[in-house]
């Protein structure tokens, strides 16, 4: 196998994922200032790379700042992002805020704390956005991140709700986007290999066992060995959503419900068989 061709196929796909997730969801506009969220891990390095290629060739201009949180993890690298931020020129500002100490207090022994953490570090970096005037903040959840939230939500939380590409953050200020919403992780952990990236462990949840979340990522890779394109399937049905074959009454006015006297071809089809095939080819490459 010719790596050097492998590799630059990874590297157009990718690149062709992001350009398309952010066209697809108008994702970034002329003159904004992205707020790029950069922890260390594989994700976030591949989405500050990508868009910094894409911004070189992009019929728009943006700004794009890179922003690290330093939670005051004992052992925390403090260098390895500066340098590396340094050898590539782009802006970037390191906060250091002890939110840390803070999750160990209030979370006892054995406990997840993965909530508690993600709303402190949503708080900080919603504030910091705010400060350098950014009006977007770009996070790098990737596809598999999002399905595994629909399933999370599904199992443990009784809501059909995912993660999207895009949405207005909790404060009401801030316009969230995920750039890498259509590159699966697979793609992600090669390029960090071939991009040699400088991974920064998480000590603070990034190594427990047992979450839920590493349950349902373990589920779907399982079915996925299985039946090899199901993964692409499921995340195109939640592009696909039919409210009027669910069962949401604030989603959908089923109190009202009147007959028309014409043909629907999305009507409900209740005697009908659907038929369906895990053979069915998939195209996903975009």
């Amino acid at each position: 196998m010719d790596l050097t061709y492998e590799n630059n196929k990874l590297y157009k796909r990718l690149r062709a994922n992001v350009g398309k997730a952010i066209n697809d969801y108008s994702m970034i506009a002329d003159g904004d200032v992205i707020m790029v969220c950069l922890s260390g891990g594989k994700d976030s390095y591949a989405l500050l790379d990508i868009l910094l290629s894409l911004r070189k060739s992009a019929p728009i201009d943006f700004r794009i700042i890179a922003v690290n949180l330093d939670q005051g993890q004992p052992g925390f690298p403090k260098d390895i992002l500066p340098n590396y931020l340094t050898s590539l020129n782009v802006e970037y500002k390191i906060i250091t805020e002890d939110t840390y100490s803070t999750v160990k207090r209030v979370i006892p022994d054995g406990k997840t704390t993965c909530g508690l953490c993600s709303r402190l570090r949503r708080g900080i970096l919603y504030r910091v956005a705010k400060e350098l005037g950014a009006t977007k903040i770009a996070l790098g959840h990737h596809r598999d991140d999002m399905l595994e939230t629909l399933f999370l939500n599904m199992f443990y939380g009784g809501k059909l709700k995912g993660m999207p590409a895009k949405l207005i953050s909790d404060d009401g200020n801030n316009i969230v986007i995920r750039p890498l919403a259509y590159c699966s992780e697979k793609d992600l952990i090669r390029y960090a290999e071939v991009k040699n990236f400088p991974i920064i462990p998480c000590n603070l949840c990034g190594s427990q066992p047992n979450l839920q979340r590493q349950v349902i990522k373990e589920m779907l890779n399982e079915w996925n060995k299985k039946h090899p394109g199901r993964i692409e399937t499921m995340f195109r049905a939640m592009q696909n959503v039919i409210p009027s074959h669910l069962m949401d009454n604030k989603l959908y006015d089923f109190q009202n419900l009147k007959t028309t006297g014409e043909a629907n071809p999305d009507g409900d089809i209740a005697f009908d068989k659907e038929q369906f095939s895990d053979n069915q080819p998939i195209n996903f490459v975009l």
